[in-house]
């Protein structure tokens, strides 16, 4: 199987299901965010961070080839069995999020991102996720998606975002407070 085609030199792609949209249509341009968001992810992984952090990635990155897979499915089109996203893909993350946060200081102030590559680095794939998030929403407004898909990749930025936090405490960076000049 060749990696080229040709058939989207017009400026259309095919959905699973064999329907050809534009490629800039909002339901390409959400799961092309996810894959994004996932090539991030893997950026991070590659960090020197702790190995359960790793595991958690690899975790979430299979995740959200399941989200792509329901965002890349012309739902009138196709029946194809894809493989789910449940409830407790959610609560996973929520049980992650609250054992780093156990170990973390309680926030007293909004923090500026930064402080070492591998926590930066996990703030730009938290605005992705924002970023995915906002563009499923418009996909879901004109043509609903399941809402476990956006509750999932909702708090999979506040994952990164305690991810960040968590990350910054392990590498002792220190986290600068946003003080807000009036």
């Amino acid at each position: 199987m060749k990696i080229y085609t040709k058939k989207g030199d017009t400026g259309k792609t095919g959905l699973i299901g064999g329907t050809r949209v534009s490629k800039h249509s909002i339901r390409i341009d959400a799961y092309g965010t996810v894959d994004e968001l996932n090539a991030h992810i893997g950026m991070l992984r590659d960090q020197q961070i702790n190995p359960e952090y790793v595991a958690q990635l690899i975790e979430i990155q299979d995740r959200l080839f399941t989200i792509g897979s329901h965002l890349a499915q012309d739902p009138e089109k196709t029946s194809m069995a894809l493989p789910e996203i449940k409830e407790n893909d959610v609560t996973q993350l929520e049980d992650w999020i609250d054992a780093m946060e156990s170990q973390l200081p309680p926030m007293k102030f909004f923090i500026l991102p930064g402080g070492h590559p591998t926590v930066s680095a996990c703030h730009i794939t938290r605005c992705v996720c924002r970023r995915a998030e906002r563009i499923m929403v418009e996909l879901h407004e004109q043509n609903p998606i399941e809402m476990v898909l956006l509750s999932y990749v909702n708090r999979l930025s506040d994952y990164f975002f305690v991810l960040g936090r968590k990350l910054a405490q392990d590498l002792d960076a220190q986290e600068q407070a946003w003080h807000p000049k009036m």
